[in-house]
């Protein structure tokens, strides 16, 4: 098989990374519209890449890591330069990196110490994720467009992934304790 870094949807998850200084700059000077039209773009090779991984079967295990990487540092990045540009409270922001420094601090461990390597993003973490790029969508919009309805559609979503951000780190505890327990009795029955 050839080398997984060159498949097309390995590819244009790394074209996602290449977006994330581009619409750092253009948040830091000002110019929102240029911000969001690189962030939607960043969204939509999202969902080319799961696209095209499936449609051309070209799933691998570096785009199974790489895909979540590349969403997380572009959702935080954006969170923690939005709360520097003080567009999102630092709240949020500490929430969502607190979250994730936990959720990748765990998976490591336990890659480390067990023999664990499933580390899918749960409902929650899906849902937790699409409610981060609805919140940073509509705080680039409300900069463009100073209208009402904007901002507090901006606003909702903050306050909804503050909620998911909580639910959805006990989740993967909850997840991760469970794992780890069918795995130990998997090696204790084993060892009868």
């Amino acid at each position: 098989m050839s080398n997984p870094l060159f498949l097309a949807p390995n590819q244009i998850t790394l074209l996602r990374l290449i977006f994330i200084p581009f619409i750092v700059i253009n948040v830091l000077e000002g110019t929102y519209i240029y911000a969001l039209v690189l962030f939607v773009l960043a969204g939509l090779s999202d969902a080319l890449d799961g696209t095209l991984a499936r449609l051309l079967k070209q799933k691998s295990t570096l785009g199974q890591y790489l895909d979540p990487i590349a969403d997380k540092l572009l959702l935080s990045t954006l969170f923690l330069v939005l709360s520097l540009q003080q567009k999102i409270p630092w709240k949020f922001t500490v929430l969502v990196f607190s979250r994730d420094l936990c959720i990748l601090v765990t998976a490591a461990v336990l890659y480390a110490v067990t023999s664990l390597r499933d580390f899918r993003p749960s409902v929650f973490g899906k849902a937790n994720t699409v409610a981060q790029v609805g919140a940073i969508f509509f705080v680039l919009l409300s900069e463009i467009y100073s209208e009402p309805v904007i901002w507090y559609a901006g606003r909702l979503l903050l306050w909804v992934t503050l909620v998911l951000t909580i639910v959805s780190g006990l989740h993967y505890v909850v997840l991760a304790g469970q794992r780890t327990a069918q795995q130990d009795k998997g090696r204790t029955t084993a060892a009868r």
